[in-house]
């Protein structure tokens, strides 16, 4: 059992006092050290303090569902300010929260609302929709950061420098808690974003590097922690928004083991080209990326320069949060044939749940028809429950579940008892987390995951997973991007429908279509395969590269 318990902003300020000049956080050509990062968050900490903001309930009151601290919204792209607020706010005692910095007024509303945001931080460029948002709202603070955009403060907002400037950098003196929130706002692609709440220790050892790598044991103390911080080794580098979870994980799995971590100042698009230069440059030992629609750019840019980039460092390509698809790695691979690509499964509900590592040095595997989109091997905790969520499952039992997370979940979802004890079950006297995702466990210990249930397609009485089927269609190189999505039908009650943006110089026509159809084919079951395909411009996803499955549905709808 681990003999301590800990609180992110306690663990960044041992890490920071050990190590002050060290490089903290890197965007684009500025940088930051330990110790100027430790600083600006005391002085924001002290700022959200004096307005009244901070924990007012402590949790042993609390259901799982509620929260008793200020929540405070982030609505910003990638940057510094970024991560200070969330460690400023942690040091306060106040909850941040990420906010979609795409969202229309309607959804930013909804947000805000839904959240009980007290407090807004927020993009300069973000001012206009976020003034449409506030005339619905009740009153909150308003902190501006620039962007260079040049839009002025909203009405009563204080710019974020200036506001850290009138703040004392003397530390709080709070009784920070394990306790204390940490709040991931889910995408919405699927249905409306939810608050998942999260003790901070919870979510610090499932993904922000609280376990001893290799042996999954959790770090014993602080003192613990900082030793291990004295091994210099290469920061990490995120290519998704700091709004998704898996980027937050990546970034604090660095900055609180004493290492940099890279940002690009690109944040309008993804500019793949800058992102390997920025790797090179800084020598990181990780990129972090959110599957295909990071990783093909990636691909790209590297077989349009070969050894343009001094990439030599560069040791592992982390994925999580949507399909990596095989011929995506091994394009990378061929490129970079050093590299482990590490694809990892998880969710806001459970952190990190599993992982995969592909080596140019492995055999290639024989593209055979099969069912899932990948099998993984299982972090601590990760298992499968029935069908009915009743029993947990055994390596070999032949039967499909649900993947779940045990002992270290969430607390609930934001104000929704409802939601939460149907996505946070008691099984077998455990309590469990289950999102969604459909898998089984195979006899050898690994995990084979089909498909999230929320896009899965009924037809003629089979279930059809549709990243299962993204990852055949994937397979031909006139496909740049897919996704997949269920169509209503007379004779199948549902129909499979491919929407593919072709890769470029590649006709979109049938003729093109029967072949990506050809080549799926030998990746699954016939039934499985595409009824139609349509072609687009574009596949639309969220800035963290998720599938807009909403938008899918639209355009299949009008024929596209």
């Amino acid at each position: 059992m681990p003999t301590a318990e800990f609180n992110i902003a306690q663990v960044f300020g041992a890490v920071a006092a050990a190590h002050p000049d060290r490089d903290c956080v890197v965007f684009g050509d500025g940088r930051r050290t330990f110790a100027a990062v430790d600083e600006r968050t005391h002085r924001l900490a002290r700022a959200l303090h004096e307005w009244g903001l901070g924990a007012h309930t402590e949790r042993e009151q609390l259901a799982g569902h509620q929260s008793g601290q200020s929540h405070l919204a982030l609505y910003l792209t990638n940057c510094g300010e970024y991560l200070e607020g969330m460690l400023g706010a942690y040091r306060a005692r106040v909850a941040p929260f990420n906010v979609n910095y795409r969202y229309v007024a309607d959804e930013l509303t909804y947000v805000l609302d839904n959240a009980n945001a007290a407090a807004v931080m927020y993009h300069a460029q973000f001012a206009p929709t976020l003034a449409a948002a506030l005339d619905r709202l009740p009153p909150v603070r308003l902190i501006h950061v620039d962007d260079g955009s040049g839009v002025a403060p909203l009405p009563g907002a204080v710019r974020y420098e200036d506001l850290l400037a009138s703040a004392s950098s003397e530390p709080l003196d709070l009784a920070l808690s394990p306790d204390d929130l940490y709040v991931l706002y889910t995408g919405g692609t699927t249905g409306m974003p939810k608050g998942v709440l999260w003790r901070q220790h919870d979510i610090y050892v499932n993904a922000m590097g609280g376990r001893a790598f290799g042996t999954g044991e959790v770090m014993p103390s602080l003192d613990g922690i900082v030793a291990r911080s004295q091994r210099p080794t290469p920061g990490s580098m995120a290519c998704a928004p700091l709004m998704h979870g898996a980027a937050q994980w990546s970034a604090f799995s660095c900055i609180l083991a004493g290492r940099s971590f890279v940002m690009s100042s690109t944040t309008s698009h993804f500019d793949a080209e800058e992102a390997w230069e920025l790797a090179a440059r800084e020598k990181v030992g990780m990129l972090l990326i959110v599957g295909d629609a990071f990783a093909k750019p990636l691909a790209d840019a590297l077989e349009a320069n070969p050894g343009r980039w001094d990439l030599s460092a560069l040791a592992t390509i982390g994925s999580g949060g949507a399909l990596f698809s095989g011929g995506v790695k091994r394009r990378l691979l061929a490129q970079l044939p050093h590299l482990s690509i590490l694809d990892a499964g998880g969710s806001s509900e459970t952190g990190s749940q599993m992982g995969q590592i592909t080596k140019a040095t492995e055999a290639p595997r024989a593209p055979v028809p099969a069912t899932g989109i990948g099998r993984f091997a299982p972090n601590p905790g990760a298992v499968v429950v029935s069908e009915d969520m009743t029993r947990i499952l055994v390596p070999g039992d032949d039967e499909t579940g649900w993947l779940a997370q045990q002992n270290l979940v969430p607390l609930g979802y934001l104000d929704d008892a409802q939601k939460s004890a149907r996505t946070f079950p008691l099984i077998d006297g455990i309590r469990h987390s289950v999102p969604g995702d459909r898998a089984r466990w195979l006899a050898d210990g690994s995990i084979e995951l089909l498909g999230r249930d929320s896009v899965t397609i009924n037809s003629g009485g089979e279930k059809i997973f549709a990243e299962e089927v993204e990852a055949a269609v994937g397979h031909h190189p006139a496909v740049y991007d897919v996704v997949v999505v269920g169509r209503p039908s007379e004779r199948w009650g549902s129909e499979v429908v491919a929407l593919v943006q072709p890769a470029e110089g590649v006709r979109a026509d049938a003729a093109t279509g029967s072949e990506i159809l050809a080549e799926a084919a030998r990746h699954i079951a016939r039934y499985k395969l595409p009824k139609d395909i349509l072609f687009c411009p574009k596949v639309m996803r969220s800035p963290s590269g998720k599938p807009d499955y909403r938008w899918a549905k639209s355009q299949v709808a009008e024929g596209v």
